[in-house]
């Protein structure tokens, strides 16, 4: 039998398969390897943060950009754009943002569509990258002073226009930007021969800005930006203000945060007026707290300027109370609310225009309240809600009521004068008796006429009387 070669062909053929099973091991492995980093790539592809700039730029704006260059710096995130349309606001919340753009280590873009006009101009300025649609425009910075409502803004001094110019110059040099047109934005003076004459305020279309190097290219759509900025196919992710930041942008706003402390004081000065808290004293003091709650999250109001508006109501609340007339407590009470509620809408480094502002709202409010508290406390009781808010929270007169003391019934239709200012309750004298009455709402100075108007339980309620009424 021939069995020598047998052996050595079935070594062959189990040789042949475990080089065919080998191969095909090898080329499965390479498969799966090859494949790890297209995949890790699809996984891994940029991320981009996009976050409006939109409508009036106040201090509830600056929490919302530094939170969204928080989170993209956390997520790892290629570039933050911010999407600009607006007219400007104001220029300490701008710098805040421009300061949080200038430290922040991510790539930030600017895509001014359509407007960057004023403080959206600085905020543009000081992102890393700059891109306008067609029909843009940028500029138009100089500061000024808003007056009362409906009233004109008004030209702010030199120091202050020095200020900014400085800051936009400061920030377009850091971005290797003009300087000279980010100065001639904010002042008349700046001239730029072949750009802009002496007395001519800065404002750039989208191709002036391309043309002169303050702008890097035009982009018409989001899309086109990204494309443009080698970001194609990146993962967008809009942030908005959540509701916290639009509350407090909704609190802060100056219309509204002046509304609050016209409603505040007149609240209180109603409740003190009247010996009842209540009702009104409450709204007031809710009214206070909103306030103080939306300037304290924008770092503008700490417990120094609470004390100090605590302490002046404390002060005023002794003034009526206790001391008679109107003295130093007043006076100081005043000065003390007048100080915290200042304080409360300025923030590090304002100037004095900013002070003057802040103080004129202030004052303006507190005037408000004072003449709408006079009003109130004048007419008030005549009607049926105000009785019932003031005074006629307390017992009746009559037996299901208790019955008041023969003693004090006698007083009913009696004329006298207030030996006492009457804040409500003080002391009358009526027949050369000196008695124990209550104002009917009014403040009730000494010496005037009063006449008892009914006896509510151990309460004798008095009006004020005319002087010709009283002689009759």
């Amino acid at each position: 039998m021939h069995t020598g070669p047998k052996p050595i062909a079935e070594r062959n053929n189990v040789v042949a398969r475990f080089n065919r099973w080998a191969r095909t091991l090898l080329l499965v492995v390479f498969g799966i390897f090859a494949a790890i980093p297209s995949a890790y790539a699809e996984e891994k592809r940029p991320v981009v943060y996009v976050a409006p700039i939109e409508g009036v730029i106040d201090l509830g704006l600056a929490p919302f950009v530094q939170r969204v260059l928080d989170e993209a710096t956390q997520a790892g995130a290629a570039a933050v754009i911010l999407e600009v349309n607006t007219f400007g606001g104001r220029v300490d919340a701008a710098v805040l943002i421009r300061d949080a753009l200038l430290n922040s280590k991510l790539r930030t873009v600017a895509f001014v569509n359509k407007r960057a006009i004023s403080a959206g101009a600085l905020i543009s300025l000081a992102t890393g990258q700059l891109v306008m649609a067609e029909g843009g425009t940028i500029g138009a910075a100089t500061p000024v002073q808003m007056g009362q409502p409906g009233a004109a803004a008004q030209p702010v001094a030199e120091k202050t226009v020095s200020y900014m110019r400085k800051e936009f110059r400061a920030t377009a040099e850091s971005r290797k930007r003009p300087p000279l047109l980010a100065e001639a934005m904010v002042d008349v003076d700046v001239e730029i021969p072949g750009v802009i004459e002496k007395g001519k305020l800065l404002t750039l279309t989208t191709e002036e800005a391309m043309k002169y190097k303050l702008a890097d290219f035009r982009a018409d759509t989001m899309e086109s930006a990204l494309e443009q900025l080698g970001l194609g196919g990146a993962e967008i992710r809009r942030a908005s203000p959540n509701w916290a930041e639009e509350l407090v942008r909704f609190l802060t706003h100056p219309v509204l945060s002046s509304l609050l402390i016209t409603i505040g004081t007149l609240g209180i000065i109603v409740g003190l007026r009247t010996g009842d808290f209540g009702v009104a004293g409450a709204i007031g003091i809710a009214s206070l707290a909103l306030f103080f709650w939306g300037q304290w999250l924008v770092q503008l109001a700490g417990w120094e300027e609470l004390l100090f508006v605590a302490g002046g109501i404390t002060l005023l609340a002794v003034e009526i109370f206790i001391v008679p007339g109107f003295g130093v407590a007043g006076v100081l009470g005043i000065a003390a609310i007048l100080g915290g509620l200042t304080l409360s809408l300025i923030g590090g480094g304002a100037t004095s225009e900013v002070v003057l502002m802040a103080t004129g709202r202030v004052v303006f409010s507190l005037l408000a309240a004072l003449i709408l508290s006079l009003v109130l406390l004048r007419f008030l009781p005549r009607l049926p809600f105000g009785r019932r808010l003031i005074l006629e929270t307390g017992l009746g007169a009559g037996h299901q009521y208790g019955s008041a003391p023969e003693s004090d019934l006698r007083w009913l239709g009696r004329k006298g004068l207030a030996a006492s200012p009457l804040r409500p309750s003080g002391i009358a004298e009526i027949d050369g008796a000196r008695v124990d009455v209550v104002s009917d709402g009014p403040l009730i100075d000494a010496g005037q006429f009063v006449e008892v108007t009914r006896v509510d339980g151990n309460r004798i309620v008095v009006r004020r009387l005319p002087h010709s009424i009283a002689k009759e």
